[in-house]
């Protein structure tokens, strides 16, 4: 049985103990395909109150490779899933929603776009445009992504499918430097990735609209687009140590360890290594760098792009 999965799904849920279930029966056909050996489950309970991760348990517990996780309040899907991407294992990992709405039957293909692709997101968009289940719903979305569009300079028509890949440095360096916690969280992802100069592959899927959803259209969409209005004037910078080229991987990998860091990214440049952490990481940063003999200070997008990347 292999040790480390190929793909990790990294599963949100907020009082979603109804629809797992249902999203499990949807997922069993690619899981059975692909070899559940090979594939990890990330179930992260974003706070909830009607036992969901107990259902989450029982409804995936039986998976070689299965991870729960809670947070332990609600703070949102943005939050939820970059806390998934920081302990997720697999080279490739895919965010898909609790009731699989996305048919999972598209997942080699997304896995097979990021042989090639830094992202691969799932989109529902034909002729243009995504067609929900009224003419006003389908007008409003429309709207809202070009709104998106605008803000964050991305040309996808389908910015807010909630089945997106990655492969896992580059996603987990978008989950370092990301700040939305909410539903904003997937154009910010996309501005992030603009600016970073990934490449970005759609792959277009369908989808069911399951009952049942926690997006609020009304208050959600306000929050949304005072989210994504905020983003130019979002100063993205995290902390980070800088070594010498010469430095060892494994000795920077047993250091975090022993320090109890997850989620780190080592970036390569031309004259330097940067080892990027997560936001409240500066005080391991500072014993990393005495330790090892780096230097603590902060990273910026800019500095990143186009060093070649590690997830530790």
């Amino acid at each position: 049985m292999s040790s480390t999965p190929q793909l990790s799904i990294v599963i949100p849920a907020f009082n979603e103990s109804q629809r797992l279930a249902s999203g499990r029966a949807r997922l069993q056909p690619v899981l059975d395909k692909i070899g559940v050996e090979f594939v990890e489950v990330i179930v992260v309970d974003d706070g909830s109150t009607d036992g969901t991760l107990k259902t989450a348990h029982s409804v995936y517990g039986d998976l070689p490779h299965a991870l729960f996780v809670q947070q332990p309040t609600n703070r949102g899907k943005g939050a939820a899933l970059r806390l998934g991407m920081a302990v997720a294992t697999g080279d490739y990992v895919i965010t898909a929603d609790a009731d699989q709405a996305i048919d999972p039957k598209h997942f080699p293909a997304i896995m097979k776009a990021l042989l090639k692709s830094e992202l691969a997101p799932g989109s529902r968009a034909q002729g243009g445009h995504i067609t929900y289940d009224s003419s006003v719903r389908t007008l409003a979305g429309s709207v809202f992504n070009r709104i998106v569009r605008y803000y964050t300079k991305s040309d996808l028509r389908d910015t807010q499918c909630g089945c997106k890949g990655f492969q896992l440095a580059p996603g987990r360096l978008l989950a370092l430097f990301g700040r939305v916690d909410r539903f904003a969280f997937d154009a910010e992802i996309l501005y992030l990735a603009e600016l970073l100069d990934f490449s970005i592959k759609p792959v277009a899927v369908t989808w069911s609209d399951v009952p049942g959803s926690s997006v609020r259209v009304g208050r959600d969409s306000l929050d949304m687009l005072r989210d994504i209005r905020n983003l130019r004037r979002t100063t993205y910078v995290n902390p980070a140590v800088a070594f010498n080229l010469d430095v060892e991987v494994e000795a920077i990998r047993n250091s975090l360890r022993g320090l109890r860091v997850g989620g780190v990214v080592l970036a390569r440049g031309i004259t330097d290594v940067l080892v990027i952490l997560p936001r409240d990481g500066a005080v391991s940063g500072h014993a990393l760098a005495q330790e090892l003999g780096g230097q603590l200070r902060t990273a910026n997008l800019t500095e990143i792009r186009g060093r070649s990347l590690l997830a530790l």
